[in-house]
């Protein structure tokens, strides 16, 4: 798989989360992922509608499974329970769209996969008319940083070194790399 091939986006479905779940097992998952059988929760819970804020992708790169995205709503986040370990929610637009983004596997890390399907994601979301789409990695992850930058996402100035462990980025269009 390369960085320049044919991306297709399926919304995760029940049949989907065995996969998943193994790929959460993965150790370059585990490292920036919670818990698998969590972070599966999490899934199957979007997937069965009892989380209607987020909407969990696979996406294929060539017709094979690659990785996991999702995109997630801000607005139903703007609430106490979420604000208080994550008062920059309470900064953006409740219009705003944050994503998450994970590789299937580690082999295909910084070959540009990442970048080249966050761009592809992030134009879908604008042609459903989103406008404000973030992203929120642990600044540690220097990869995911690179790759997001990569994508056309840069830091929010005023929301830098607020909460530990995240590096809130926005995307910018006239920023994008192709």
């Amino acid at each position: 798989m390369t960085a320049s091939g044919d991306i297709a986006f399926a919304p995760v479905t029940l049949a989907d989360l065995p996969m998943l779940g193994e790929w959460m097992a993965r150790p370059h998952w585990q490292d920036w992922w919670g818990e698998p059988e969590t972070e599966l929760g999490y899934v199957r819970d979007m997937v069965t509608g009892v989380d209607a804020t987020c909407r969990p992708f696979i996406f294929s790169l060539d017709g094979e499974p690659a990785g996991y995205i999702q995109v997630w709503r801000v607005g139903p986040h703007q609430i106490p329970e979420w604000a208080h370990e994550n008062p920059w929610l309470m900064e953006l637009p409740a219009d705003a769209v944050g994503i998450d983004l994970s590789l299937a596997d580690a082999v295909q890390l910084s070959q540009g996969i990442g970048s080249h399907v966050l761009r592809r994601f992030v134009a879908m979301l604008l042609a459903e008319g989103r406008r404000t789409i973030v992203i929120d990695p642990d600044p540690e992850n220097g990869r995911a940083v690179a790759a997001y930058r990569k994508a056309g996402f840069r830091p929010v100035p005023h929301l830098e070194g607020r909460t530990p462990g995240v590096l809130i980025m926005q995307f910018h269009p006239d920023i994008a790399s192709s």
